[in-house]
Parts: C-alpha cells; structure tokens; sequence
C-alpha cells in the first residue's frame, strides 16, 4: 500500500485525517508465564480498581497503590509486584499493527497514542518498542502526563485541544467499548479491537481509496479472475469475464474466447456434464454488446437466428438448442438490449411486455431461474434502460419505484453494488446501501462471497470475486459521477420555470440563451421527460417546478 491509495477518488474522499490508537491490549500484549505470584484473573481485577486508577493518571505513588490494592484484595504487596513485573517482561509489540500504522503514516495521515498508563509502567513500555516505531506517533497521551484516564471525557478533551484535530474525522481504536463509546460522543469514528484482521479491513476502508485498492486487486489477478461454484469447483467462464469487462471496460483483466458468432458460457463448451453445454442467448448477448470483434452483418445475422428461438408466447428463449425450451427474464432483457442497440428492439414486443409484467408485478423479488436475487434483475434492467428511451419513457417511473422499493433491504456485496448501479440509473442514491458496501471491502481490496448465477434447477451457485469487484468499483463510480452531475445541476436551480402549455418553449429558449452549463442538451421534444434533462418538484423548496441535469 503506497501513499497514492488514500484520499482520492473515494466517495469518502479525505474524510479522516487522524487516528488514536490504544497501546494495552491493541499495539501491545502480555501474559503471564506458569505458576505467577498472583493469577491472571486477580490481576485484571487488580488493574481495574480504583485505587489503580489513581496510580494511572499519577495522583498516588507506586508504593502506596501496592499497599491500597494489597489491603483490599487482602495479598502480599510484593505478590502484586512481583506479579506486575512478569506482565510487563511478557509485554510484545503487535508488529502487524505496527506495519499497519507505518502504512497508514505514509499516507499522510496523523497518528496518535493515547493510554491508561502508569509513569512507571510508561517508562517500561517504551523499551518494547524501537525508536523508528515510536517515531510514527505524532504524540504519545498518558494519563499518569494527563492526569486524567479514559473513559473520562476530560482526558478526550485534553487530546484534542492539544492536537487541534477535528473529531469528526478522526477514528479511535481501542479494546475497551466505554472507551470508543465516549469517542463517539465527541463525533470520533470509534473501531473495537476485537478482531485484529476486522480492524484492518475497517481500518483501509475507512482511509484508503476503495475504487484504487479495487483496481489494484483485478490487475493483480487480471485473466486470472476465476469462478468458484457452491460445490467447490472453480474455472474460467465466459460469461463471468464478458461481465467484468462490462464492468470495467478493460479488455487486458480478461480471458474469453472471442468467438464468431455465438457464445458459449463456458471456454470448451463443458462442464458439470458429458455433453456439449449449448450456446446460450445470454452470453452472446452480453458479448455481443461489450466485445468489439464481431462486426455489425455477423451481429444481425445472429439476432436472426435469436428471434428462431422463442416460445409458444414469442418469449426469447434461454439456450440455442430447442431441446431446452427455457425462459428467464433477465436473460430477455439482455436480448433486448442487444437489439435496442442495433436498431431492432421492435421486433421483441411480447418479450418487453413479458419483462415490464416481471418488474410491476415484483416477480424478480427471490431471483429468476439463473439468476440470484432481486438486484441484479434491476442492475441488468437499468442498462436496458439507458440503451433505448423508449424503454425508458415506458418504464422509467416503475422502474424508480421498485429500486426504491429496495433501499434499505440487506445484501451482499453484489447485490448492494447491483442496486446502486440501478439507483443512480434512476437518479437517486442509495446512501446506506453504499456505506454497508464500502465497509465490506477486503483487506486485499477485492469484495467477495456473492452468489451471482445458477444452473437453472440445480442448486449449484455461481460467485467470482473479480465480477463483484468490478461491480462494486463500477457501482461507486456511478455515485461520484451523479454526485458530481446534481453538483453541477445545482446552478439551475437558480432559475425557476412555469410548466404550463407553452413550457416546452420556454425551456428551449431558457437554453438557447446559455443559461444551462455543462454537455450539449438534445432537442426538446414532448417525450423528453426521461431524456438527458428531466423535471422534477422540489417541493420542499417551492412549488415552481424546476429544470435539472441528467
């Protein structure tokens, strides 16, 4: 990890600018050997009295703190030493931490300390550490030097005047849950050190740039991106790596048979069976309108031979085979797409019907046949919907509704990027699903464990991190793009328009004299409610109705 891989591009870009960290139990551990003079137990308990309270933030001395604890725990004082000592011979630094923090320090992030600590006990630990490691504290806080201790908001306090920084971006971590919880208070960000690989994960997706570390992570294992099925096995399938450059756009992550004319999920056109698996309609598709090696004849000819394949109710069909008479709407719509593109959506009227049956009667809610969960149809939907505004215009308002419809649903990683994806296709954003999926980034910078597709019937699942990954860079992307156009947009708002008869008139001319800025704006027409530029109600703002960018 380099310094370039923080603050960014992320949509939480610079957002934390200073990290405190625990030393007892987070940068540093101990234990007690065999047969100490005290147990463990007892003195945990020791070093949780209020007698040691006192010792730590410097208000009584060594020996009287001895003589306190020893009388109400009714031991030998010099067991209690004596026993303090062997912890403190056992103490280890966390050299992972460590690293961690080095790297987190490159990045130009401030770091500091702040511990329940004892002078004594302070002048000991600082040994249990080299000099270069203690350099990559910007200032070390002890309550013995502070004379006050955590959880006590006076010790907080303390830190950040003496700091200067801004609690809103800084983040606590600390093993002790009263301790980050007053953290938060102050608006800090506060991690529980409870599970050393979960606090590094949180730790770089809260400073790191997810769509960087993201990328870093395909190009590590570019055409390498492997699928691996809910039995255990795992290869190398075209349709996966015709989704990833569907996602990325980036021809050198993948590994496809550039085929002809049909395409075939898988490279030998087996697996799982003896037989010749047939081509399907749905790779092709996709292949077909993310590939550049087919030329626009060879694609008419095999959207002939599609339109070969439908059912007894003119629905397009799953497979290039008769013998498998299967539909599935996610796979119509991908068809469709295909022949929006080309000019020929018209030709598939019962399949659109059928697909705007699917999304007003929510029939996608458990997933289709071949694919799993209610998302991706949604996903898949959304590009059919920026492909043809015919669709759209027909669509476009229950199509916002049903996305809407599932914000807040839990999901994983690849439902989550899914549902972004189509929510800014609808221009909303779905904060909370975008936050769940950040915080689900990989220490590695991939995002995992997503179930994408199935054999039909067969309850063997499909997941390929490379295709969550992609999804998930492609679905933060589309936020700070629609971030950026309703930023711009807001420069409209400034003048207000009547919609009346003669609105449309208006509005031209509104543009004609250069009042909107940004790309070239289409010919207004009637329909133009789902083109470029839309009206919205701003309602809670006034009742003129006003013009935005798209």
């Amino acid at each position: 990890m380099t310094p370039t891989d923080v603050h960014n591009t992320s949509s939480h870009s610079s957002l934390y600018t200073a990290i405190i960290f625990d030393l007892g139990d987070v940068l540093f551990t101990w234990s007690l050997s065999s047969n100490p003079p005290l147990p463990e137990k007892l003195l945990r308990r020791i070093l949780s009295c209020s007698h040691w309270f006192e010792y730590e933030k410097g208000n009584i001395n060594e020996a009287e703190v001895y003589s306190r604890v020893a009388k109400d725990f009714l031991v030998d004082p010099a067991a209690v030493k004596d026993t303090l000592q062997v912890a403190q011979d056992s103490l280890q630094s966390n050299t992972k931490m460590l690293e961690v923090i080095q790297e987190l320090k490159e990045a130009g992030l401030m770091i500091y300390a702040m511990s329940n600590i004892s002078a004594p006990s302070w002048e000991i630990l600082e040994r249990k550490a080299t000099p270069s490691q203690w350099a990559l504290f910007d200032h070390v806080f002890t309550s013995a030097s502070a004379h006050q201790r955590k959880p006590n908001l006076g010790f907080f306090r303390h830190v950040i005047e003496r700091t200067g920084i801004d609690p809103s971006r800084t983040i606590l971590v600390d093993d002790k849950l009263e301790n980050v919880l007053t953290a938060r208070s102050f608006g800090m960000h506060g991690i529980i050190f409870d599970n050393e690989s979960k606090v590094i994960k949180d730790l770089k997706n809260l400073c790191y740039d997810p769509v960087l570390r993201g990328k870093r992570f395909l190009t590590s294992h570019k055409k390498n991106l492997k699928t691996v099925t809910s039995n255990g096995i795992e290869f190398m399938d075209d349709y996966s790596q015709l989704i990833i450059l569907l996602a990325t756009g980036d021809d050198s992550l993948v590994d496809y048979v550039k085929s002809p004319g049909q395409f075939n999920v898988f490279p030998d056109g087996t697996l799982f069976t003896t037989e010749v698996y047939p081509n399907d309609l749905d790779t092709t598709a996709i292949g077909l309108t993310v590939t550049e090696h087919v030329d626009v004849g060879t694609k008419h000819k095999i959207m002939d031979e599609m339109l070969e394949y439908r059912d007894s109710d003119a629905i397009i069909q799953v497979y290039f085979d008769h013998s498998r008479p299967r539909i599935d709407p996610v796979i119509c719509i991908n068809v469709l797409n295909l022949f929006y593109e080309n000019g020929r959506g018209h030709e598939l009227p019962e399949t659109l019907d059928w697909v705007e049956q699917v999304l007003r009667h929510r029939a996608y809610i458990s997933g289709t046949t071949y694919y799993i969960g209610a998302d991706v149809f949604l996903f898949f939907l959304s590009r059919l919907l920026q492909t043809s505004a015919e669709v759209r215009r027909r669509l476009g308002s229950i199509f916002k509704e049903r996305v809407i419809e599932r914000f807040g649903v839990e999901g994983d990683s690849l439902s989550l990027s899914a549902r972004i994806i189509a929510a800014t296709v609808a221009g909303v954003i779905d904060e909370r699903a975008l936050k769940n999926l950040l915080s689900m980034q990989c220490e590695d910078g991939s995002w995992d464990d997503s179930w994408f597709w199935r054999w039909g019937m067969s309850p063997i699942m499909a997941k390929n991190d490379g295709v969550t990954t992609a999804l998930a860079i492609w679905a933060i992307e589309q936020v700070q793009s629609l971030r950026k156009e309703q930023s711009e947009a807001n420069g409209c708002t400034q003048n207000a328009l009547p919609r009346n008869q003669a609105g449309i008139g208006h509005i031209q001319s509104w543009l004609d004299r250069g009042t909107v800025r940004g790309p070239k704006i289409p010919q207004i027409t009637e329909e133009w409610e789902y083109a470029d530029c839309a009206w919205e109600m701003m309602e809670s703002i006034t009742t003129t109705p006003k013009l935005y960018l798209r």
